[in-house]
């Protein structure tokens, strides 16, 4: 017990800088979930394969899990030269002692803001701005965190939605037009969606759609 209360003994300056690391350490990986789907492409990217899945209604298929998985990684693989840039311009500099705890705050959070704000709709950031009756922000830099958050997150759900509609409707022709044969000839009592299961993964697997549904959210970045 009194090595460890050593430890966090204030006045040595070696564990000062060792006692802000680690409680910084602490409060990144207990914001990390939040930052993570509010602050970059994963609520996008989870979306949007969601969608797919429900779109041809396979169920379970491809797992909770591989979805969760694959947004991970396309996240970190889009966010790659955002936290290049945190980690150049303030983690290391932080833990060099070149810089204290508020401006690597503050550098930290720019490439973070550059990102978001090329990602949000006007509008969105000006709900939030007239509801906190905050001025125009006359730069990136201006716009706190608290009200570009909010406003990056419903920016990522329309679009992910918006990409969502356009990957239903030739699933939907499908549907629709498998269930209009069974009512032509007479098999009401069979479920359009077994019929027509077989032929969306078909078209899926022609098109290769995995790729295009990839492509296409890395491209709306």
């Amino acid at each position: 017990m009194n090595e460890f209360m050593e430890f966090f003994n204030t006045s040595d300056p070696a564990n000062v800088s060792t006692s802000v690391k680690l409680m910084l350490l602490l409060t990144v990986m207990s914001l990390a979930p939040s930052i993570l789907v509010l602050m970059t492409s994963f609520t996008r990217i989870v979306i949007v394969l969601s969608f797919v899945r429900t779109a041809l209604a396979t169920q379970q298929m491809p797992p909770n899990q591989v979805i969760i998985g694959l947004s991970l990684f396309l996240t970190f693989f889009i966010m790659a030269p955002t936290f290049q840039e945190v980690n150049k311009e303030a983690l290391t500099p932080l833990f060099n002692e070149e810089i204290t705890l508020d401006e690597a705050y503050e550098r930290a959070s720019m490439p973070l803001k550059e990102f978001m704000s090329a990602n949000t709709r006007q509008k969105d950031l000006a709900l939030f701005l007239e509801y906190t009756k905050a001025e125009r922000p006359e730069s990136i830099a201006d716009i706190p965190l608290t009200t570009l958050v909010p406003a990056f997150a419903i920016s990522e759900i329309k679009t992910a939605f918006q990409i969502g509609f356009m990957i239903f409707i030739p699933f939907l022709v499908i549907d629709m037009v498998v269930a209009s044969i069974l009512m032509s000839m007479g098999m009401m009592m069979l479920p359009p969606v077994m019929i027509s299961l077989p032929f969306k993964i078909l078209l899926f697997v022609l098109v290769d759609g995995w790729y295009l549904v990839v492509k296409s959210l890395l491209d709306s970045f």
